[in-house]
Order: structure tokens, then C-alpha cells, then sequence
């Protein structure tokens, strides 16, 4: 591809030679399980439906390490006050539960902002 097949290669194969990284299989790559703040009024809701959400202090508890997230995101819109309890919470996200009265408890070993 060096020689007489140059002219080929620069028009139809540019991304013939030179080195092209390594991807790692997706299934080795381990991601944090999160949940956004707009999803957590919906989980209440379900548990509330399915009669074993806690409360505290008339606010439902939700417990991440119970029920499989250990982050909390920033996406979406929290209007009832929630306490919620995780390893990790974005900044954006603590706010939001803070704004609607709420309450975001950093659990033990997490190292995250609240």
C-alpha cells in the first residue's frame, strides 16, 4: 500500500496504517449504578404502591445501598421532600433535594460531594 496503491489508500482508506487504540470489552468495563432525581419521586411512588416504603418524619427514605444505586445524578425535577441515603451524590443533585425540603445522606466508604 506503500507504492503504486498510495492514491487508493489516501482517497478510500485513510484509516489504513497508524495505530487505532484498544477498547475494552463492555462487559469487563464496571460502571457506578446511579439513578437520576427526577427517577427517585417515581421509585417512591412504586415502593409507596407496593406498601414498603420507610418514612421519616413523614418523608420517605430511600436507601441506595437497598436498593441497588450508589450515586445520585442531577437530571430531572424532585418536587416532594425525599431523605435519601447513597455513597455519592452529584453537587447539582444535593441541591435539588435540599430545594424541595428534603434530605441527601452521604453514606459511610462512598467519598462522594454532598
Amino acid at each position: 500500500m506503500h507504492k503504486h496503491k498510495w492514491t487508493w489508500v489516501l482517497k478510500y482508506a485513510k484509516e489504513y496504517f497508524g495505530k487505532h487504540g484498544f477498547q475494552r470489552p463492555p462487559e469487563l468495563v464496571w460502571r457506578l449504578p446511579s439513578i437520576n432525581v427526577g427517577q427517585l419521586e417515581e421509585l417512591a411512588a412504586r415502593l409507596e404502591r407496593e406498601g414498603v416504603l420507610e418514612t421519616l418524619g413523614g418523608r420517605p427514605v430511600l436507601d441506595g445501598s437497598k436498593l441497588g444505586f450508589l450515586k445520585v445524578l442531577g437530571g430531572g425535577v424532585v418536587a416532594r421532600p425525599l431523605v435519601v441515603k447513597a455513597f455519592s451524590f452529584t453537587e447539582r443533585a444535593a441541591e435539588k433535594i435540599r430545594e424541595a425540603g428534603g434530605e441527601a445522606v452521604v453514606l459511610e466508604g462512598g467519598g462522594g460531594a454532598e
